[in-house]
């Protein structure tokens, strides 16, 4: 698969982001208010990361389509992958009851944060018209 193909599945799997970003967002606001507070804080902090990095995700993404760079290319591909594993095993955590899961938390924001390293490799590289 070349980049520009494998950078409309990222574009796709961000826009599926986003919108579940927003339906979660009208659920929390909603029926997750009867939630007990520790499972409501932990799906609030999840849905907060999945709408930051949905965005940063977007903004590497379309910054792409201007600039070629393969660096963005995998930022994009990162910030989904932390995404889901970050946000996605916390919501998972708190839907299952199964504890294990948080343990993948962390991984996911390392994942993250090397997603946000990627970019600032990026414009570092960018040399001044």
């Amino acid at each position: 698969m070349n980049g520009v193909n494998f950078a409309k599945v990222l574009l796709v799997l961000i826009a599926l982001s986003g919108a579940s970003s927003v339906l979660l967002g009208a659920w929390l606001a909603h029926a997750g208010q009867q939630l007990i507070l520790a499972d409501k804080a932990r799906l609030v902090t999840a849905h907060h990361y999945q709408i930051i990095h949905t965005l940063a995700a977007l903004a590497s993404i379309l910054s792409y389509r201007v600039k070629l760079s393969r660096v963005l290319l995998i930022s994009s591909l990162l910030f989904i992958v932390g995404i889901l594993t970050f946000s996605g095993s916390l919501y998972m955590k708190t839907y299952t009851g199964i504890d294990d899961l948080g343990k993948l938390a962390p991984f996911g924001g390392v994942i993250l944060a090397l997603a946000w390293i990627l970019l600032a490799f990026v414009s570092i590289g960018t040399k001044e018209k």
